[in-house]
């Protein structure tokens, strides 16, 4: 037995009877394996983290240009003014027309939707009238590429417009209520008509002057008056935006007159 033990603790007997030291290349390999899943589950749920925010911020965005372009429709309407030299309002299903005050006169705006696009184009100020017709006109040909022109939303599939009159509803292709056009505040005077000086020498009864022969002309005949279409009491609008229809009602109110 004793020897038997010398022999087992030998160098020989060390040599077996101890484990080598390292890992194997299979054991290698799975550790990376492992590593290699755990980044892609760490890369999945960042990339997962990072379009979140790019989304919440992109929806953040279009809610914030939304809201500024819906004040800027508000703006418009409520600053309506009727010149009667031009359709105050006007909708053709494509475009709608507008005439409001502004700083030193008046201003022509337009908005539309072409192309999948919502856009509004503004005019320059102007103070006469026949320049405001003129501008009117060209309006009528607008094409969405001239300057002033301000794209404001994209994927605009279609849009209506409709007008509140006596408390419904209507489409504001419709034909409204006619009013004639308001008279002058303050009517310029009228000379009376000249009447040549009496001749004594001359017949009464003759001559151009009014007399029994001689009866005064007639008054000139009335001039037609040109009626207009009323304004509403309020504007909605409904327009579909990314698939989503959007409804938005302002009220007009006395000032726009």
């Amino acid at each position: 037995m004793k020897a038997g033990a010398q022999r087992g603790s030998g160098p020989g007997g060390t040599a077996l009877g101890r484990r080598s030291a390292g890992f194997t290349l299979v054991e290698v390999l799975v550790a990376l394996l492992v590593m290699a899943l755990l980044a892609g589950l760490a890369w999945q749920a960042l990339d997962t983290v990072l379009r979140s925010r790019d989304d919440s911020q992109q929806r953040l965005d279009r809610t914030v240009r939304l809201a500024t372009v819906l004040t800027q429709w508000e703006q418009d309407l409520l600053a309506l003014y009727d010149t009667e030299a031009v359709p105050p309002l006007a909708f053709d299903g494509q475009t709608l027309r507008l005439t409001r005050r502004s700083e030193g006169g008046v201003q022509l705006v337009a908005w539309a939707v072409r192309n999948n696009e919502w856009q509004r184009w503004a005019g320059p100020t102007l103070v006469r009238v026949a320049e405001l017709q003129e501008a009117w006109l060209r309006s009528q040909q607008l094409l969405g590429t001239e300057p002033g022109t301000v794209k404001l939303a994209q994927d605009a599939a279609q849009w209506q417009i409709y007008y509140a009159r006596g408390g419904q509803w209507s489409n504001a292709q419709s034909t409204g209520d006619l009013v004639a056009p308001q008279p002058a505040v303050n009517p310029p005077p009228q000379a009376p008509p000249q009447t040549p000086p009496a001749n004594p020498n001359s017949n009464p009864n003759s001559g151009p002057g009014p007399g029994p022969g001689n009866p005064p002309p007639p008054p000139p005949p009335p001039v037609p008056v040109q009626l207009r279409e009323a304004l509403p009491e309020a504007v909605r609008l409904q327009i579909t935006l990314g698939g989503q229809v959007l409804t938005r009602d302002i009220a007009l109110g006395p000032s726009a007159s």
